[in-house]
């Protein structure tokens, strides 16, 4: 599969963009070599490999899930024009 410098310039009038002829031949070359790429990858043989969930096959380290400061929520909202049920109260944007 390739695309030509007149598909380059249909899909620019698609997405409204503009190129001259020698943006669109540029870029019909450009997107040609990725394509070409794509379609040698997917010619490999990843039966047999385990998907990974990162590149860097490495784990991380995680610290315990500790509280470490004391709830001030009732402090926090004592300076609120209003609140209710723990809950800031804020006026009605959308009718």
């Amino acid at each position: 599969m390739s695309l030509s410098p007149d598909q380059i310039q249909q899909l620019a009038r698609l997405v409204r963009l503009k190129f001259t002829e020698s943006e669109a031949d540029d870029l019909s070359e450009q997107l040609n070599d990725i394509i070409s790429m794509v379609e040698q990858m997917n010619q490999i043989d990843t039966r047999h490999i385990q998907p990974m969930s990162h590149p860097q096959d490495m784990r991380l380290r995680l610290r315990k899930d500790i509280v470490t400061e004391k709830d001030r929520h009732k402090e926090f909202q004592s300076g609120a024009p209003a609140t209710d049920s723990g809950l800031y109260l804020v006026p009605r944007v959308v009718e």
